[in-house]
């Protein structure tokens, strides 16, 4: 079913919308990593200025 909603997607608004589309998504997924990795490191570093 993914597989026909794919190819109807691609006909009728065209490749590149399609392309685009999907790198957006796939960004959007590397960006909130990237998110939870800096609040992850914020949080280690107020760990370790309380340390001092």
């Amino acid at each position: 079913m993914l597989d026909e909603q794919l190819i109807n997607l691609i006909c009728n608004n065209g490749f590149p919308i399609v392309v685009s589309i999907y790198l957006l998504l796939r960004f959007e997924r590397k960006i909130e990593c990237l998110e939870q990795s800096i609040q992850d490191l914020r949080v280690e570093m107020y760990s370790l200025r309380e340390r001092e």
